[in-house]
């Protein structure tokens, strides 16, 4: 059987609302009918924060440490919790519910669709397996992230290495498709991170980022090689061809398309009303 050709798109580093608008574009325009699926690779400039569809801004976030520490802050359409964009590769996938290769139920898509990620981690020489939630504790602590951080709160089907957690992602399905995009870490500054979220006071801090060590890790605190974007780039572009059985073809966004994302971004995730509101 004929493998299926998916469009590729490295939009490269660009501002927090331009990459949710374009994830969202890249959703709609593939609704019509109008794009093919697509497996899109970006970063952020500047770096940034970016929170949950879900989270509550006011509860959980330290806004004055965004803003001390010049971060970019946008609230993603997907679920999940805080993930600060830095020394990262970010993915993001779009396609049908209705793809033949794509299972209904969403923990089971989340798996076929990070297969990809797995191969590239393997193809980067890492030992990635999935974790799957066994015991009723681990299944319940899925429902209820006792952190608003994105690497501390687990999921199913973990991408982990050594037992730590190497890749963190979310989900959304709306018009018939479902969007997963997620964070693959080269590196982590997590004393930036733990400033960007409110606890009960500083000893309820120390101990979780003290237990988040334990539970996460980046590439580069893997290896001996230091792996860069590129080399990441390559690496998961060639394990999602590997993983979803795809070719890649590489797209370059017309005027017209790029036009539409920078009014979005404008319109959606520059304003306060979006990022703010819950």
């Amino acid at each position: 059987m004929a493998r299926e050709t998916w469009r590729f798109i490295d939009t490269g580093n660009r501002s927090p609302s331009f990459n949710m608008a374009l994830d969202e574009a890249l959703l709609e325009w593939h609704s019509t009918g109008e794009f093919p699926p697509v497996i899109r690779f970006y970063g952020w400039n500047p770096a940034t924060l970016s929170i949950g569809y879900f989270q509550k801004v006011e509860k959980e976030i330290n806004m004055e440490a965004v803003k001390e520490l010049d971060l970019g802050f946008v609230r993603r359409p997907t679920g999940g919790r805080g993930v600060l964009h830095e020394h990262e590769l970010t993915y993001s996938v779009i396609v049908s519910e209705d793809h033949p290769e794509m299972p209904k139920t969403v923990t089971e898509a989340y798996r076929v669709i990070s297969e990809g990620i797995l191969k590239g981690f393997h193809l980067l020489g890492l030992e990635a397996y999935f974790s799957v939630p066994k015991t009723e504790e681990q299944k319940n602590s899925l429902k209820n992230p006792r952190s608003a951080v994105c690497f501390d709160a687990p999921s199913w089907y973990e991408l982990v290495v050594e037992g730590r957690k190497v890749a963190g992602s979310a989900q959304t399905r709306q018009k018939g498709v479902i969007l997963q995009h997620g964070s693959i870490l080269l590196d982590l500054d997590e004393d930036k991170l733990f400033q960007l979220f409110k606890y009960p006071n500083e000893r309820v801090k120390e101990r979780m980022q003290k237990a988040f060590k334990e539970k996460a890790v980046a590439i580069n605190n893997l290896t001996t090689k230091n792996i860069t974007i590129d080399m990441a780039k390559t690496a998961f572009k060639k394990g999602f061809e590997e993983g979803l059985q795809i070719d890649l073809e590489p797209y370059e966004l017309t005027e017209e398309q790029l036009n539409h994302v920078e009014k979005l971004a404008k319109e959606r995730y520059e304003n306060d009303e979006w990022n703010f509101r819950r």
